[in-house]
């Protein structure tokens, strides 16, 4: 069954050209020499982005493969003026990057309801000849052609918009913890990869406060490189203000599993480690509380191996994890789910999370698109990497605008 969560189109766009400016000189009986009368041409259309907060993936967007905005009507005569091109809209959900499908440089992002982007400009509509009218040329035989019409192969890409991002491998208990705290009722089995799309979900807090948390396909080592369904999904917590990884306590080495994701996010994305981050150690009821303080005090004391040259020793030696705020929880049973919210909120709402947010948001999504997996990407998305296209209004003879009409 095709799924209908699409976070990935690809559209050709085709903004409206001008119309041409009308040539004509007014000839009437008691009036020969009426003088030039042509109106302007009509405006073209324009190709528009807005966010629309009624939608949550691009699958409105799937099979619209051509866009193409009205062209502007020619001038007439008596001075009237040719009709304006139709702007058309395209609503998109909040959090859309646009790429260029040709050379993969970043267009624009569309973060907010309502926002509205010019993506291709119409074509200004030519002046007719009376506006070349002067005392030293009474009867000007000439107007202007309209602008030509824009085109342009886009790569619509959704990033979800979130407060918290899960994070962690497959059966780590992620879309448990979500359809734990909030609505949300993700898919849930005892095998990899049940989770096959993101999920989001409004998590209460006190005093009727709430914020969102984002559910991603498990990550496994190497999906930055493509493997497994991390590199389709990782860009969905590129936005996210806090990340929460979450890796069992039934695990051989939670601080080796911890490393293995920060390090995929590294090599997807290296802006993602500025991000706050909470370790969230899952499936505590199955230990009793002398194994939890155990692996309490194995993941929050300092390692006895000499710091590497290559980097700067952490303050207390700890690595990766020095300074995260480590919870144990259990979805099943609610073990320390109270505990967990009261930390996200807290980094949530630090000043310096807050700022950090502040300063990535003109720099994380403004990365040009990777080129080299856009085939591989199409693919995966059942695209064809080539959009052909035939347009009749295309095909046109070129108008001769030294050509006048008489009205008798």
């Amino acid at each position: 069954m095709e799924s209908n969560f699409v976070d990935y189109v690809k559209i050709m766009c085709r903004s409206g050209k001008g119309g041409r400016g009308s040539m004509h000189l007014r000839h009437v009986k008691y009036n020969p020499n009426g003088g030039p009368d042509g109106g302007d041409g009509g405006k073209g259309g324009s190709i528009i982005l807005r966010g629309n907060h009624n939608f949550w993936t691009l699958l409105h967007l799937k099979y619209e493969r051509h866009i193409f905005a009205e062209h502007g009507g020619n001038g007439g005569k008596d001075k009237c003026h040719g009709t304006d091109g139709k702007d058309v809209y395209i609503d998109v959900p909040c959090g859309t990057v646009v790429y260029d499908a040709e050379t993969g440089k970043y267009v624009c992002d569309v973060t907010y309801d309502g926002q509205e982007i010019v993506l291709l400009k119409g074509g200004r509509g030519g002046l007719g000849n009376f506006q070349f009218r002067s005392a030293t040329n009474q009867a000007p035989r000439y107007a202007q052609p309209g602008e030509p019409m824009q085109e342009m192969t886009i790569i619509l890409e959704l990033k979800l918009l979130a407060d918290v991002g899960l994070v962690g491998f497959p059966n780590a208990g992620k879309s448990t913890l979500l359809s734990s705290l909030s609505n949300a009722r993700p898919k849930i089995a005892n095998y990899p990869f049940t989770t096959m799309e993101p999920s989001l979900g409004i998590v209460g807090y006190r005093d009727n406060k709430s914020f969102v948390m984002a559910d991603i396909p498990g990550i496994i080592e190497g999906a930055s490189e493509g493997k497994g369904l991390g590199l389709r999904f990782l860009r969905h917590i590129e936005r996210n203000s806090l990340l929460l990884f979450m890796v069992p306590a039934d695990t051989d080495d939670i601080k080796r599993e911890y490393e293995i994701l920060l390090n995929e996010l590294r090599q997807f994305n290296p802006d993602m480690l500025t991000k706050h981050r909470v370790l969230a150690v899952t499936k505590c009821d199955l230990l009793d509380d002398e194994l939890i303080d155990m692996l309490r005090e194995e993941i929050e004391t300092p390692s006895s191996l000499p710091c590497s040259g290559e980097e700067p020793c952490s303050p207390n030696n700890q690595g990766e994890l020095a300074g995260i705020s480590v919870v144990f929880i259990s979805a099943v049973t609610g073990k320390g789910l109270d505990e967990l919210k009261d930390v996200l909120w807290r980094e949530l709402n630090a000043e310096s999370n807050k700022l950090a947010t502040v300063m990535q948001e003109d720099t994380l999504v403004h990365r040009d698109k990777d080129m080299t997996r856009f085939a591989e990407e199409m693919a995966d998305e059942g695209e064809d990497e080539d959009i052909e296209y035939i347009d009749a209004e295309d095909i046109e003879d070129i108008e001769d605008f030294d050509d006048f009409e008489y009205e008798e």
